[in-house]
């Protein structure tokens, strides 16, 4: 995510709390992603993981950008 999306996060998520949701979701994918990516050998069951996260993560990162376009159309209004 690009410095301004977080910064209009880190401006909302505070009175939407689906926002607040999504977003520490994707922050708790991104670890549990990385932790997985940091091993030196994944178990296919590991690296089945890995993809599950990652579509998550992605699936949340949609949703987190339709609320931001919402917020930024408001804001032009």
């Amino acid at each position: 995510m690009e410095q301004h999306e977080i910064d209009m996060i880190n401006r909302y998520m505070e009175t939407d709390a689906e926002l607040k949701k999504l977003w520490e979701e994707h922050l708790d994918f991104e670890k549990k992603i990385q932790e997985l990516e940091s091993k030196r050998y994944l178990t296919p069951v590991e690296q089945s993981e890995i993809k599950r996260l990652k579509k998550d993560k992605l699936t949340g990162k949609t949703k987190i950008q339709y609320i931001l376009d919402k917020y930024t159309m408001q804001g032009t209004s």
